[in-house]
């Protein structure tokens, strides 16, 4: 599956996880710039904290990013193989959240005492602790025994089923494309004289 867009709507840490779609060519990476990076804090608006989401990403902020999804896929992955996630990939994820705790910022409003989280750092630095935290909740929920690898042929995104017969990512996506192929080949069996 390729698509120029990222798929979102799974957990916060399956859709950084799926902005490396598979092509013809192999792995392509949906964070490969600030503007596609921008780009998909922009669709990830309402998970993200307001300073993270509004703030311009540069070229320095891309490998805190893309560590935290490598470490992310690993521990996911794994899992899908029914076997332990790599010990480095758990210290990465814990490593990215130590870098920018957050912290509970005080304030007043006139009325009333107001807390904010905030993080401090770097915007890569804060952002990677924030999606290492997604995937720290994705991998200690219970739901995760249900994770699913799309069965599309030619698409690597991960999903967590809703339903229970559900064997794509999108059914708009692979969905749609695996029901056409699976026409096509029903109704133009190959020419046996071509052989």
């Amino acid at each position: 599956m390729l698509d120029s867009e990222p798929l979102t709507g799974e957990s916060l840490a399956l859709d950084l996880i799926n902005t490396r779609p598979l092509s013809a060519e192999g792995r392509v990476d949906l964070l490969g710039t600030p503007r596609q990076l921008s780009r998909w804090l922009a669709l990830e608006a309402d998970r993200l904290q307001e300073d993270v989401t509004l703030a311009a990403p540069t070229r320095d902020d891309l490998l805190p990013v893309h560590i935290v999804r490598e470490h992310t896929e690993a521990a996911v992955r794994a899992l899908l193989d029914a076997a332990a996630p790599p010990a480095s990939a758990l210290r990465g994820l814990t490593e990215a959240q130590r870098a920018a705790p957050p912290v509970r910022e005080l304030g007043w409003d006139g009325t009333t005492v107001t807390a904010t989280t905030r993080r401090s750092g770097p915007l890569g630095v804060r952002l990677a602790a924030a999606l290492a935290e997604a995937a720290a909740r994705l991998l200690t929920d219970p739901a995760v025994g249900r994770l699913k690898e799309c069965e599309a042929g030619d698409c690597v995104m991960v999903f967590l089923p809703s339903h229970p017969r559900r064997r794509w990512c999108s059914p708009v996506r692979c969905g749609n494309r695996t029901r056409v192929a699976r026409y096509y080949r029903r109704h133009n069996p190959p020419d046996a004289s071509r052989a």
